[in-house]
């Protein structure tokens, strides 16, 4: 079996390529991706270092979106995606193409829909994209992370599959965070590629957080901001004098993030649809700063789910400064007993069974199409 996956949430595809590598042996994966986040970025993107670090083929797809402000440049890369992505096709010849939504994903999808090859794509977010949404009319199934999904997608070719989760995070693979202190610990997060906004007001904040608790604190890497060499350069004055109580990390590896969430009693992150599922799992209690700009506020909308079922406090990026950062961090580390998961029907929107779902489901595709 031959795959080709594409699409804006490399973090649910990769627990699924551990399926079709353990369930389907012999399985041949290609990636359709960036390999830059922004043209002016010269750092690969971690989605092209966890891609290729399991010897996978990256194709680096050129694929411009369509914004509503005008950009020629972007404009012009929309038809230079669907040449790459068809070219591509025809040289693999895939038996199904499996999506990850976003942008990236429409080229591949499309071109793969006139070459006659099936596709099935999988929707996270509980709003759904555009490009899933467009996706809809070309893929045969539409696997779901959120029941209140549904009413985006043609019925019939909707699967509840839930948001794929990796199995690290449910595992203590290390003791990286240990402390001789009985301070509650924070991990501060914004998913794998970080939040500069975020890593500001801990800079700000941070004497203050240290006199009340151990951070692990992920600033993810960009070179155009530089924050993790920033906090570095203050990191040893600043460990000196909290006597090791700030964790400073660009990423956590596989073996640390289960002990990072395991030791955490309060996590400080993002709201996008795979975090937010992850701490659902975990039943953690969470401070969620959503990102304003995503399209239909669908972090805001995330972050509403943990709030709904008592786990979180949601902090609007509008109201978000260094008072109201660590006043809030108080606030729940205070009222620890408060944050917790009543509501048993909660703990039923998270399947744990995601990746074979949508693996099955892919590996039927191409039993049907060879038929």
């Amino acid at each position: 079996m031959k795959i080709v996956i594409t699409g804006g949430h490399h973090s649910s595809a990769l627990p699924v390529i551990d399926q079709f590598r353990s369930k389907y042996s012999g399985t041949e994966i290609y990636w359709f991706g960036h390999r830059r986040s922004l043209a002016s970025d010269k750092n690969d993107t971690l989605e092209f270092k966890e891609i290729t670090a399991l010897g996978i083929p990256f194709y680096n797809l050129q694929a411009g979106k369509v914004y509503k402000t005008f950009n020629i440049v972007r404009l012009l890369k929309v038809p230079f995606g669907f040449i790459q992505a068809f070219r591509w096709l025809l040289k693999i010849k895939p038996d199904v193409i499996l999506s990850f939504g976003g942008y990236l994903a429409v080229p591949t999808v499309i071109s793969g829909w006139f070459l006659g090859i099936p596709s099935i794509t999988h929707e996270q977010t509980v709003v759904a994209g555009y490009a899933n949404m467009l996706l809809s009319k070309f893929v045969k199934k539409i696997c779901i992370g959120w029941k209140d999904s549904e009413k985006f997608f043609p019925i019939g070719k909707i699967i509840y599959s839930g948001v794929p989760l990796r199995k690290a995070i449910f595992e203590i693979g290390s003791d990286s965070f240990s402390s001789a202190n009985n301070l509650p610990t924070i991990y501060i997060t914004a998913g794998k590629t970080g939040s500069h906004t975020i890593n500001e007001i801990v800079k700000e904040a941070l004497p203050e957080l240290l006199s009340v608790c151990n951070v692990i604190h992920q600033t993810g890497d960009h070179s155009k901001y530089h924050d993790y060499e920033q906090l570095e350069s203050i990191y040893k004055e600043v460990d000196r004098l909290a006597n090791g109580k700030y964790y400073l990390r660009k990423f956590l590896l596989d073996e640390e993030i289960g002990e990072a969430f395991n030791r955490a009693s309060l996590v400080v992150s993002r709201a996008g649809a795979h975090t937010v599922t992850e701490l659902l799992a975990l039943e953690k209690p969470c401070v969620l700063i959503p990102i304003p700009w995503v399209s239909h506020d669908e972090q805001k909308e995330n972050a509403l789910i943990l709030e709904k079922y008592g786990l979180a406090e949601i902090l609007e990026e509008k109201d978000l400064n260094e008072d109201t950062f660590f006043s809030l961090i108080q606030k729940v580390l205070g009222h620890l007993q408060n944050y917790k998961l009543e509501d048993r029907e909660a703990a039923k929107l998270v399947n744990l069974n995601a990746a074979e779902i949508i693996a099955d489901e892919t590996f039927k595709l191409t039993q049907r199409n060879n038929k």
